[in-house]
């Protein structure tokens, strides 16, 4: 199997594995209590915690697990826009955002609050000056995020915090792609709260993190005990955050030598695609990405066909393209970066790892190339643009 779906889950290092199983069967006691073996627990929390924070530049108090980082982006939107809603309902963010957070803004406005989605340009970058053209004085949120989970782009994230603060305007940032991927601080970044998730930088999945900076004003997301210091309640999950103490600190070891060697896989790749496939371009932008992405659209075939074929190949792979409820519908990032309809369906995405080889990115541009070929051959739409070519010859 040549497994490139990093974007969607990693798989649990071995050594984050490692330190995660004595909290299991060995060190299991609650966290809350105050015997040992609970003590014990809390310990190992908050070396985690302590692990987090320092990651992003943060204060330890300012990091609260969650169950992942689309919790952590509900809890973001959803408590701060009530805690701010005696000053105002208007909440920015951008057409390109993950469903966590385009989901949860499309229910705060059926809660009275207005939102805004920016426009992106063609390579997927929100503009700094449209963020600033849209504040108005009752702007109390403005959610963009770090980079993007499909196209890669990563976005001006420190002119965006710059404005927020100048504004007096709280900033999140979905930062789930980027943590552990690329360097994040959240005070030269201007950032106020922050979500991440462990399963995207080889942690256990279910457990994630939002930074929120001390005087931020929020509000409690889950009710019950006094965990997280009374803000998310719920027995922690010891084990996961353990894993996820693991899996960043392994992250921010190895983050340079990983990125570049993705960097050289990708760039590869995509090199490859452009010069051997016609048809074929690049989705986002071409330097500003994360270093394992890349997202190619492939004129004149549908992309879930594609991936079918890939995985009877034994490849792992995602497309832009989604079926939901048996229809099949394009990426709303690859819409709004202006691909038509036909070019979105057609988008394959690639997120590498640090264990690809270039063998296998040869192995994945002949059998793309191979697919590719089959499924234009039983294309209508392939047939009749080769057709009207030849005619204006």
């Amino acid at each position: 199997m040549i497994y490139l779906d990093n974007a969607a889950t990693t798989k649990t290092a071995p050594e984050v594995l490692e330190e995660m199983l004595p909290y299991f069967t060995e060190c299991y006691g609650n966290p809350s209590t105050i015997y040992a073996q609970g003590s014990a627990a809390k310990k190992a929390v908050n070396r985690a915690r302590r692990i987090i924070a320092d990651s992003i530049g943060a204060k330890m108090e300012e990091i609260y697990f969650t169950a992942g980082g689309s919790e952590s982006d509900n809890w973001a939107l959803k408590a701060a826009a009530e805690a701010a809603a005696s000053k105002g309902r208007h909440i920015v963010t951008t057409k390109i955002e993950h469903h966590a957070i385009l989901h949860t803004c499309e229910y705060l406005e059926t809660r009275g609050f207005e939102i805004t989605y920016l426009d992106v340009d063609k390579a997927g970058r929100v503009s700094p000056d449209s963020v600033r053209a849209v504040i108005r004085p009752d702007t109390i949120l403005i959610s963009i995020m770090f980079a993007n989970n499909e196209i890669g782009t990563i976005e001006p994230i420190e002119e965006i915090g710059a404005i927020a603060k100048e504004k007096g305007i709280l900033f999140h940032t979905d930062a789930v792609q980027a943590f552990g991927q690329i360097p994040v601080d959240v005070d030269s970044l201007h950032i106020d709260m922050l979500s991440a998730s462990a399963h995207k930088l080889n942690g256990p999945k279910g457990i994630g993190f939002l930074y929120i900076r001390t005087g931020v004003k929020i509000r409690s997301f889950i009710h019950g005990g006094a965990q997280e210091r009374s803000r998310r309640a719920g027995t922690e999950n010891v084990p996961g955050i353990v894993g996820f103490g693991a899996a960043a600190q392994r992250a921010m070891t190895r983050m340079k030598k990983k990125a570049e060697k993705e960097t050289a896989l990708r760039n590869y790749l995509i090199e490859r695609f452009e010069k051997e496939v016609p048809y074929c371009f690049l989705n986002g932008h071409r330097t500003e990405r994360l270093p394992n992405n890349a997202n190619l659209s492939f004129r004149f075939i549908e992309g879930e066909s594609l991936l079918i074929m890939l995985d009877m190949k034994g490849i792992c792979a995602s497309s832009g393209s989604a079926c939901t409820s048996g229809s099949l519908d394009p990426s709303h990032v690859l819409l709004a970066i202006g691909l038509k309809h036909e070019d979105a369906h057609g988008s394959l995405r690639i997120t590498l790892s640090e264990e690809n080889t270039m063998e296998e990115m040869d192995a994945v541009v002949e059998a793309v190339k191979e697919i590719v070929a089959r499924l234009r051959a039983m294309s209508p739409l392939y047939e009749d643009f080769i057709k009207n070519r030849q005619t204006e010859k």
